[in-house]
């Protein structure tokens, strides 16, 4: 039926390219692409032998016009962007330029500055509406399916939402003393940032992890928790019409925080550049580069995750409350597909989403975040996919 281009050869993308291939019935045929073409191929032989071709080719994803060339040479029916957000704009003019679909996990974020917001591609907007493609943004799991539960409820349980509380719990246990479970430069920079929710309108700025709450995860218990401010925010604030707060949440264990607050006294987690034996190099980027791979921590991690969202608001005048999540295993997410559980949960929906837009399901010209989409199409293919989801009408709040 389709062809897609994958852009990244790491860990979301080795899943997006194993769940592509478990659906050739819509992904025909694959391009697996990156700047090391190395790993584009060990990708490829693990993959080849089944009913979708596989294909590999060597790009620089911030040179647009090697993404050009690219597109032109494969003929996509839509770009996956799993590579990192600093690529997001190159990319999109690529799409633009040859007119082809594009789907992403997370918003843009310029390399020297770490602040991540959907300004720069909603801007696109009316660039893909002329062109006639569609732009699928922020489809991992947050965002991504935090946005499809949060549409999801307020198209089946509430008249107006309220409040969300999205909640991200990792009690997965890799066994290294610091380690992060997802690009590394990507993680330390979110985590250090300022936190931030949405209320009443506005957002309110805290300290980096300044707020912490307990909550108790079904199937992994009670878990210290810490606001952060998260891109979903920023697009559940303008698409859920009349919520009045929306919080993010994350899990980190003290052995983490401990080992990130040494590395940020002594400036390994800096983006300045600095002076080595003659050569400028960013702190944070030599970080990444000693620390273990994300990639590489499948076998080693053991437990599960809890992501999901708490609602509250109105139903028929009546004051309700409803929580949905996922409970993922990290060794079955290994089993399937050689993957920790934090790299499941964000190419599974990436597939989802490039699925449902070559099926024309989620399909219109423009720029879009997933909850302005059907929820129920997505929320279905959770089921079947692997990542079956979970409610409850009466769950303890976060306070």
């Amino acid at each position: 039926m389709g062809r897609a281009l994958i852009i990244g050869a790491g860990g979301v993308a080795s899943v997006v390219a194993h769940k592509c291939c478990q659906h050739p019935e819509v992904f025909e045929e694959i391009m697996i692409a990156s700047r090391t073409l190395s790993k584009c191929e060990a990708l490829k032989n693990k993959l080849d032998g089944g009913k979708t071709k596989i294909q590999v080719a060597q790009v620089d994803a911030d040179n647009s016009g090697e993404v050009i060339a690219l597109i032109n040479k494969f003929k996509p029916d839509i770009v996956i962007n799993v590579a990192l957000p600093y690529q997001d704009l190159p990319i999109m003019d690529a799409c633009l330029a040859t007119k082809t679909h594009y789907l992403d996990t997370a918003n843009y974020e310029p390399k020297d500055n770490p602040k991540f917001e959907y300004k720069w591609q909603w801007a696109y907007k009316d660039k893909f509406k002329e062109a006639g493609i569609c732009a699928i943004l922020g489809c991992g799991f947050d965002p991504g399916v935090t946005g499809v539960f949060s549409a999801y409820a307020q198209k089946h349980y509430f008249d107006e939402i309220h409040t969300i509380d999205i909640l991200d719990a990792n009690a997965g246990d890799h066994g290294y003393p610091f380690a992060t479970n997802f690009n590394p430069e990507i993680n330390i920079r979110e985590v250090t940032a300022k936190g931030r929710y949405y209320e009443n309108g506005k957002f309110v700025e805290t300290e980096p992890l300044e707020i912490k709450r307990e909550y108790d995860f079904p199937q992994i218990g009670k878990k210290n928790i810490y606001l952060l401010y998260h891109e979903e925010l920023e697009s559940l604030a303008v698409n859920i019409k009349g919520v009045k707060r929306i919080r993010f949440w994350m899990t980190f264990s003290d052995s983490y925080l401990t080992h990130l607050r040494v590395l940020q006294n002594v400036g390994m987690t800096s983006i300045e550049p600095i002076e080595f034996e003659g050569k400028k190099i960013v702190p944070l980027q030599f970080l990444k580069a000693v620390l273990p791979d994300p990639a590489t921590l499948g076998p080693r991690t053991k437990g599960k995750t809890n992501i999901g969202c708490i609602f509250t608001g109105i139903k028929d005048g009546k004051e309700r409350k409803y929580y949905v999540y996922n409970v993922c295993d990290h060794q079955e997410c290994y089993r399937e597909v050689g993957s920790q559980a934090i790299s499941y949960t964000t190419g599974v929906p990436a597939m989802i989403g490039a699925k449902l837009l070559i099926q024309g399901i989620w399909k219109k010209p423009g720029v879009y975040n997933v909850e302005e989409f059907d929820p129920d199409p997505f929320m279905d293919e959770l089921n079947k996919c692997g990542l079956p989801w979970h409610e409850e009408f009466n769950p303890v709040l976060v306070d």
